[in-house]
């Protein structure tokens, strides 16, 4: 007589144990490499680029827009971007369940293994209107003629400077739009100013800065005639003559005035921000119908001087530009510079500059973020 076999269930379930202790470490291993990883230092490069770059441009473009309003005397608006926040998340899960079952029951052996994930990219701008005293009185005041010439010591072009920045040198006047009218620059502020550039290509024009007997600092223009070409010490006599300087005068006192002042003193009438803008302005090709309806400011007429030199050019089409280096959209058309224009970019990005020497910034408080703990 034979017995019956029976299976034993042992060896089923420790198959089915095996696997899940299989399974466990291998989850565990898939968690330790994720929770190993840290998000934050692999988005520093592609957000610190990304963020600085749409600052950039949309700071291009607000300027643009608010040059292309005051040529329509519209009222020119500020908005800064106070605060970049920007919070990540990364929450990972595996969830491993299952079941066994003796050889008996109907149900079986079961085994389900789960894993899931969750990333959250959660940026906070707060941006604020530039508007009070301080701001008013930034956009107002004429820049400082000290900042004007310690951008030159810098490296500027003293045409393209001066030309942005001054209304008028020992009282020789500049390309002007005050008042609302359109004055072209007398003959010998254009020459003065592209000799000065020779000039101070040559490094014969220097500028420092010396404490008075009133314990205030001062700036001094040093022209500079020891070991210079017979050319460059012409071109720093004729500097003279056009600005109604003495001839032996080798240090210059530098001041703030829109007439002209003492032999030892270079009186520079500096322009405000407002100023600079206004005639950045003047520059814009505006379109023929918005001269017949009078809804912009007529165009004034470029002086030969100026034809030669060059000068800044914003243009304007119905149609969008296809690659500019900036465009903004107002009253029907496009106003835009080329990316191949060199010299109106420059002004542009002067013009962005000087809003920083200008003391612009507001003195409000900012708003309170509150950054919730991950």
């Amino acid at each position: 007589m034979k017995l019956a076999r029976h299976e034993d269930p042992s060896g089923s379930v420790s198959n089915l144990a095996s696997l899940v202790v299989r399974t466990v470490f291998v989850w565990l291993g898939m968690c330790t490499i994720c929770g190993c990883t840290s998000l934050g230092p692999t988005t520093v490069v592609a957000d610190r680029f990304d963020y600085s770059t749409a600052i950039a441009d949309s700071w291009k473009q607000q300027t643009v827009m608010n040059v292309v309003k005051l040529r329509y005397m519209d009222m020119p608006v500020f908005v800064d971007v106070a605060s970049v926040v920007s919070g990540y998340s990364l929450q990972t899960g595996v969830s491993i369940n299952g079941t066994l079952s003796t050889d008996k029951a109907i149900q079986g052996n079961f085994l389900a293994g789960g894993v899931q994930g969750v990333y959250t990219d959660r940026p906070t701008i707060t941006y604020t209107p530039a508007t009070g005293q301080e701001f008013l009185r930034g956009l107002l005041e004429p820049i400082d003629p000290k900042n004007i010439f310690f951008m030159l010591q810098s490296g500027y072009a003293a045409d393209f400077l001066l030309g942005m920045t001054v209304e008028s040198l020992n009282g020789v006047r500049n390309r002007s739009t005050a008042a609302g009218m359109m004055r072209e620059a007398d003959p010998d502020f254009l020459r003065a100013i592209a000799l000065l550039h020779d000039v101070q290509a040559a490094g014969a024009v220097a500028m420092r800065v010396e404490v008075d007997k009133t314990k205030d600092s001062i700036a001094v223009v040093l022209f500079r005639s020891e070991d210079m070409p017979a050319d460059i010490v012409e071109k720093v006599a004729e500097i003279r003559r056009l600005l109604k300087l003495p001839a032996g005068a080798q240090k210059l006192t530098l001041r703030y005035s829109p007439a002209r002042g003492a032999d030892d003193e270079l009186t520079v009438n500096s322009r405000s921000m407002m100023q600079i803008m206004l005639a950045f302005s003047s520059y814009i090709d505006v379109p023929e119908e918005h001269l017949k309806d009078h809804s912009a400011l007529p165009a004034v007429a470029q002086s030969a001087a100026e034809m030669q030199q060059g000068f800044p050019r914003i243009r304007s089409s119905k149609e969008r530009p296809t690659d500019p280096y900036v465009a903004v959209h107002y009253r029907g058309y496009w106003f835009w510079i080329d990316q191949g224009d060199l010299r109106t970019k420059r002004a542009l990005n002067a013009v962005m500059f000087f809003f920083t020497l200008a003391n612009t910034g507001s003195k409000q408080p900012l708003p309170l973020v509150t950054i919730p703990a991950q």
